[in-house]
């Protein structure tokens, strides 16, 4: 046989068996016929073959990106600036502003209070991160109902807002990421209600019972935001997410007032959050097809949890914790000008040499602002009034559930029922609508919990595991709080968040 006629009779072979291939397993290799640089593929490359495709297959399927800020006021500032500078990370990376859908309130840019009209900054050296943002929700339209919509797809349940949708398809990639206050099993809204764990998660079971996306991963930046995934986050939804803190912790502001570095001097708020600062900065300079979810992970965890100073908190993983392995580039995009980057597996960014509880951060605004204003002038005058007014609603919201525990529990063992954290693993609360009315009973007699009172969400979870009813809830409410406060922290005026 000659050699042109051997490879004749090579090439019938091959195709017959490829054909046979095709015919035999369609999963294998699908209805069509592959290309040469296809061919990892077919062959499979071991353990990575099943938790990721080729790292520069980032083209098929569409990215979306669902951003959120929960919070509104000027002290919050950095919210509406981490959602902002997230935004221009993704377009950057090549994701359009129709696969982008951002809620903010958008109550920052043209404060009076900001310094610099029409200008947001995320660090004290940055640059404009509002310019361009859409405004998909803004105001009244940031609600709980709209966030659930908008990830489903459901159109005719949005009230108000542009109307955009994560209208996604099986092979598409989804990314959600929101910043504001939160509680055990809770995060924050600028409206009511609030966000509880267990709506979310059957919102999350249900995008992945629609087929519409291959893989979603969630960043969540808020206190106790682990509790929101904990013992709730199921595998198998092909939902990769990680959180600032753990169930039981703070997260953190930076580049507040006092700090190194510390904002501008003419700015009095917190410009950032840590955790959210960590791995936006992070993306900014690196190649992120070459860096994986993994990577940016134990790099945010470093940065975020300082060992050697008084702040910092844990950052955690939930659900299909394979899934890291993806690059991320098929979430975020990567910056071309980041094409030639090294990964380096160190942390480059220097934390700051402290930072600001989040629950404290709107204190720090007050204060500062109290500080830096002239003697006997308005602006000291409106300072202090605030300051007072959120000390005060703090003071009655503690007193308030404090003494509940005690008139339920006794005056021993009230401290300790309200206190108690379940074991890693479990869920706050075993019936999560006996803790949504216990909620709105208290407020309805006390006021609203707001932004600071979210830290008391695991007592009201340990009432309700104790078996205490609804009735007993009211009749106890109502002895703590002969009346509603008042002022800008009240339920009469921001609504139930159950």
């Amino acid at each position: 046989m000659t050699r042109t006629a051997f490879s004749v009779v090579v090439v019938v072979l091959l195709f017959i068996g490829l054909s046979g291939s095709v015919s035999a397993g369609r999963d294998l290799v699908g209805d069509i016929l592959r290309l040469p640089s296809e061919a990892s593929r077919f062959f499979g490359r071991g353990h990575g073959a099943d938790v990721a495709d080729d790292i520069d297959d980032d083209s098929s399927g569409t990215k979306w990106a669902v951003l959120i800020a929960g919070s509104n006021g000027y002290w919050n500032y950095r919210h509406q600036a981490d959602i902002c500078h997230a935004y221009q990370l993704l377009k950057k990376g090549g994701l359009k502003d129709e696969n982008i859908i951002v809620f903010m309130y958008d109550d920052i840019a043209l404060n009076e209070e900001n310094p610099r009209p029409g200008v947001i900054i995320n660090k004290p050296d940055g640059d404009d991160v509002y310019e361009g943002v859409p405004k998909d929700y803004t105001g009244e339209d940031v609600t709980v109902d709209n966030f659930f919509a908008v990830i489903l797809g459901n159109k005719t349940a949005l009230t108000g807002g542009s109307g955009k949708v994560v209208d996604s398809g099986p092979n598409d990639h989804i990314f959600i990421y929101y910043s504001d206050h939160g509680g055990p099993g809770v995060l924050g809204m600028p409206t009511s209600p609030y966000l509880y764990a267990d709506d979310l998660i059957e919102v999350l079971k249900k995008k992945h019972a629609s087929g519409t996306y291959k893989r979603l991963v969630f960043y969540l930046e808020a206190c106790e935001s682990g509790s929101i995934f904990e013992g709730l986050l199921p595998e198998g939804l092909n939902i990769y997410a990680t959180t600032a803190s753990n169930a039981e912790e703070s997260s953190w502001g930076t580049y507040c007032p006092g700090e190194d570095p510390s904002p501008p001097e003419e700015y009095e708020t917190c410009l950032g959050d840590l955790y959210s600062v960590a791995w936006m900065e992070d993306s900014d300079k690196h190649n992120l097809r070459t860096e994986t979810l993994r990577d940016q992970y134990r790099l945010v965890k470093t940065r975020t949890a300082n060992e050697n100073s008084a702040y910092g908190s844990h950052v955690m993983q939930y659900g299909d914790i394979g899934l890291s392995t993806d690059s991320l580039v098929w979430y975020l995009g990567t910056n071309p000008e980041n094409e030639n980057s090294t990964f380096v597996d160190e942390n480059s960014l220097r934390p700051p040499t402290k930072a600001i509880n989040q629950r404290d951060a709107d204190l720090v605004h007050f204060w500062d602002k109290f500080r830096k204003a002239p003697e006997g002038s308005p602006r000291k005058i409106e300072a202090q009034k605030q300051f007072v007014e959120a000390m005060s609603h703090r003071m009655h919201i503690d007193n308030s559930v404090k003494l509940i525990g005690k008139l339920l529990f006794g005056i021993e063992k009230g401290p300790e029922v309200l206190n108690t954290v379940r074991p890693v693993g479990q869920p706050l609360v075993e019936d999560w609508d006996c803790l949504k009315t216990l909620v709105r009973t208290f407020e309805t007699h006390c006021g609203s919990i707001s932004q600071y009172g979210m830290k008391h969400m695991r007592s009201f979870a340990n009432i309700c595991n104790a078996g205490i009813k609804k009735d007993q809830m009211a009749e106890v409410s109502a002895q703590a709080c002969v009346s509603i406060p008042s002022g800008p922290w009240s339920s009469l005026h921001k609504g139930f968040s159950a």
